[in-house]
């Protein structure tokens, strides 16, 4: 199945998430014992915890963040033209958030919140191991709402795609479900990430509703899929999501992945990578080689291949965004075969 490309789109996506600062620092495990950590944990704390942490770290590197954050980058790695929705505070890290990730390529242009909670951060502590510990404050992404969402940038986009972690909150489903309408009424395509098993195991009704009523592309992995459907078998949850969206791309770690649209079935095989350093990002990298095919209007075959391609780079090493180039990466890897 090939896909024509929407017309007068002047975006390929526009990907909306919560807009989160990673700040990484290196420490050690004598630091995580006297902050109280347990080392390769993920945690959440509310604004005092989060200050008072960010206050008492060293030196870092501060960058956007989030899991649509980093398809976005993905795809601008790729070559494609994007844009990023997503909610900060008008302080500093919101400032840190927009350069940076206007600097990676992408179109932000968001407007910051005057008030209400600062800009999310997820404090990375790394030690020499390089295990991670992260702590997480979800400050003002979590309120964005219905009125964030674009009319005009939706319009512009052939795909809206939306982080399954941003469906916690009332207002960010309403803003979910405006942009989904927006983008059908233009006659764009939407898509969505399940984000993680426990986001699944959240929300498994309301996200089978707005998957059956709103979203086109589904992408998710073997965890996250069985959550969703409540079964214990692969093909048994491939053919409820068959029947609920246009097309899932559902990936299965080294077994690579799967999609599915109508009547098709193809099964790609993972990219080779050895040996694997850090798995964070894998699913965001691997949906941006995949929109970057599919806003092109590849096979979906070729789609899953350089979805598997940007996502073997990514777990390479430390860190959920790519290092190298991704256009040259993936065109390299395919002309090798």
């Amino acid at each position: 199945m090939s896909v024509e490309p929407a017309s007068a789109a002047d975006l390929d996506v526009v990907c909306i998430g919560n807009a989160i600062v990673d700040v990484l620092t290196q420490t050690d495990d004598a630091t995580l014992m006297r902050l109280g950590m347990t080392k390769g944990s993920m945690s959440m704390v509310d604004a005092e915890a989060a200050e008072r942490l960010y206050n008492e770290l060293g030196p870092g590197i501060e960058t956007s963040g989030g899991s649509a954050g980093n398809t976005a980058a993905g795809l601008a790695s790729l070559g494609a033209k994007c844009a990023y929705i997503g909610k900060v505070r008008d302080d500093r890290l919101g400032e840190i958030f927009a350069h940076d990730i206007q600097a990676v390529g992408v179109e932000y242009s968001t407007a910051p919140a005057t008030a209400g909670p600062p800009t999310a951060r997820c404090l990375i502590l790394i030690t020499p191991d390089a295990e991670r510990t992260m702590n997480t404050y979800l400050g003002a992404c979590a309120d964005l709402g219905p009125d964030d969402i674009d009319e005009k940038l939706v319009g512009r986009a052939q795909v809206t795609y939306l982080e399954g972690y941003l469906w916690d909150r009332d207002a960010a489903k309403q803003a979910f479900l405006r942009a989904a309408r927006l983008a059908h009424a233009a006659g764009r395509m939407t898509a969505l990430t399940l984000s993680d098993s426990f986001c699944v195991d959240r929300h498994r009704d309301s996200f089978r509703e707005l998957i059956s009523g709103h979203i086109d592309i589904l992408f998710a992995n073997e965890a996250e899929i069985l959550s969703l459907y409540e079964v214990d078998n692969f093909d048994a949850a491939l053919q409820h999501a068959r029947e609920d969206c246009a097309v899932a791309a559902l990936t299965r770690s080294e077994k690579g992945s799967v999609v599915i649209s109508g009547e098709e079935v193809h099964v790609v095989d993972a990219d080779p990578v050895s040996p694997v350093i850090d798995t964070t990002g894998a699913g965001d990298q691997y949906a941006a080689g995949f929109l970057h095919g599919y806003t092109r209007g590849k096979e979906l075959a070729l789609c899953a291949r350089v979805g598997g391609i940007a996502a073997a780079e990514v777990i390479s090493h430390v860190g959920p965004r790519p290092q190298v180039n991704l256009s040259d990466l993936v065109e390299a890897r395919l002309s090798a075969r």
